[in-house]
């Protein structure tokens, strides 16, 4: 059972990857620029004080300067009940997730669409969104975890199901305040499965 759970997860990352290899490829040749600049118009067309308000709260989910002393608490916590593997996934899943991404950054170089609601322009690269990725790594890992304890298939499914609402909601959150295109979170949520899914593969045997 766990050879074929690492099979699978396996195949996973290694289709996650092409898939992000091919929207990398379109985002250089600037092929995804009319379908980018087409969401982003859609979306700001919905913008209101409340909604921008929600979504600014939202987008502070997924930011390193939440993550980072989350994850450290909850590996601390794992591992005094015992779980230190599992402490280990987490660490491994968000650092290696944040050193990936901005290795991803510095690889395309893709400049940022410029901000909306008068937000300041972040200073780094804009592909692929860094916290679509950091998001999918960590609360993906979390959702694993609990989902590994629940009692039922109910439960499980409502814990992956929350975690993807929240890891939408975030990647939503970038395009709606225009921090980031379209295809930035898509290619974030893609090297973080290719990742997860690649770090599942071991952590299954």
């Amino acid at each position: 059972m766990e050879r074929r759970m690492g099979i699978r997860a396996a195949a996973t990352a290694l289709l996650a990857a092409v898939f992000f290899g091919w929207l990398a490829h379109t985002v250089a040749r600037g092929l995804a620029d009319r379908f980018d600049l087409a969401v982003r118009d859609a979306v700001h067309v919905w913008a209101s004080p409340q909604l921008t308000f929600a979504m600014r709260g939202c987008t502070l989910l997924g930011s390193t300067v939440l993550l980072a002393p989350l994850a450290a608490f909850l590996a601390w916590r794992l591992t005094r009940v015992g779980r230190r593997r599992a402490a280990i996934l987490l660490l491994v899943a968000a650092l290696g997730g944040e050193a990936l991404d901005q290795a991803l950054k510095l690889l395309f170089e893709r400049p940022r669409p410029q901000a909306f609601f008068g937000l300041a322009q972040p200073e780094t690269y804009s592909f692929p969104s860094g916290h679509s990725m950091s998001s999918c790594c960590f609360y993906g890992v979390l959702a694993m975890l609990a989902a590994e304890r629940a009692r039922s298939r109910a439960g499980r499914w409502a814990i992956w199901s929350g975690a993807a609402a929240l890891i939408a909601c975030i990647g939503f959150s970038r395009i709606y305040l225009g921090v980031h295109y379209p295809s930035d979170v898509l290619g974030g949520y893609l090297a973080a499965v290719a990742w997860l899914a690649l770090l599942h593969s071991v952590y299954a045997h």
